[in-house]
């Protein structure tokens, strides 16, 4: 695709930790690029420069039409929702509201305005706690929070549109997401996070007092949950080819795992993170926390058979030193507070 036929994208979310390394990956590759953000969660400072940057509500639809004109937009990556499993428990209204409501509104101004193209910012947590070694596209949906309900819903959403209507998407099923740009350009920035590798680096640099290590005593070989662990960058870079690939094949959409598949537990987690700096993390034992899952790995096998992707930084070491990285700068960037 030649650059001069690149559509502009609209990243939603964009301001926030994974939007915005999808930003620099779209900049990066010379595709125009504007960002709709209410900065609740997301910063000025992870847009980079020349990027328009309009504050404001996806669920406003006059401000979405204005965008469109302006920017020209063909394509959406949505991004913008709640994040966090046990909140989700203990706030599902929250969860249903700016996850499934909210792009609800997203894709109705897409339709409206005849934007072809919405990539989706799903999750592996639709799976729920499945009884499988690693999950395929064809495991059945079987959340067990409300999370991962508010994003089955907008999937849902997505292909009754598509089928109704001029427009093709891809769903793209996150597992569990960490490291930071390789240049140090973004990262993981919201304070109080809950992701694991972004707690225990902060322990690691002396932000946080110990990690806590919630349940012991899940059905995996040492008790701990596991996860599959994908770079932020090597999955900005599958939207990128996700993108492509609807534009290239419009009468197509996809829903596709991203993860490398292979699971780390918690404890071989924090023993990487001693080992990347040096340091020993305090673990803390507590109680299984509402929600989530002993294991949960993917099988990427659709996408990398779909998708021209090449993971550049798929172990678990490199993607904790470029945690420690951004986490370094981002110190710096708040003086040192």
């Amino acid at each position: 695709m030649t650059e001069t036929l690149r559509p502009s994208v609209l990243v939603t979310g964009g301001a926030g930790y994974i939007g915005s390394h999808a930003v620099l990956a779209l900049k990066d590759a010379g595709w125009p690029v504007a960002v709709i953000d209410n900065l609740s969660t997301g910063f000025r400072f992870a847009v980079p420069d020349g990027v328009p940057l309009y504050e404001g509500d996806i669920e406003d639809a006059d401000l979405l039409a204005l965008i469109f004109a302006e920017q020209g937009t063909q394509a959406i990556m949505h991004f913008a929702g709640s994040i966090v499993v046990p909140e989700s428990v203990s706030d599902p209204l929250k969860y249903y509201h700016n996850n499934t409501v909210k792009s609800r509104a997203v894709l109705a101004s897409a339709v409206a305005a005849g934007v072809p193209h919405f990539i989706f910012s799903s999750t592996a947590a639709i799976y729920g706690a499945p009884d499988v070694d690693a999950v395929t596209e064809t495991t059945p949906p079987a959340p067990i929070n409300p999370y991962g309900w508010s994003k089955l819903m907008t999937e849902q959403m997505l292909g009754d549109v598509a089928a109704a209507h001029p427009i093709n998407f891809c769903a793209l099923r996150y597992f569990n997401v960490a490291g930071a740009d390789p240049q140090a350009r973004t990262g993981q920035s919201t304070a109080g996070a809950t992701h694991l590798i972004k707690v225990a680096v902060e322990a690691a640099l002396g932000k946080r007092d110990f990690v806590s290590v919630y349940g012991t005593d899940y059905d995996t070989p040492d008790g701990t949950g596991v996860r599959d662990y994908i770079h932020v960058s090597d999955l900005a870079a599958a939207h990128v080819l996700a993108l492509e690939a609807l534009i290239d094949q419009p009468e197509r959409s996809l829903t596709m795992n991203c993860g490398y598949g292979r699971g780390f537990s918690v404890l071989e987690v924090l023993d990487a993170v001693d080992r990347v700096t040096n340091i020993k993390v305090e673990r803390r034992i507590e109680g299984r926390r509402a929600g989530d899952s002993g294991a949960l790995i993917s099988d990427p096998s659709l996408i990398r058979s779909t998708l021209p992707w090449q993971p550049q930084h798929a172990d678990l070491d490199t993607i904790i030193a470029h945690a420690v990285q951004w986490e370094r700068k981002l110190s710096d960037l708040r003086g040192n507070s």
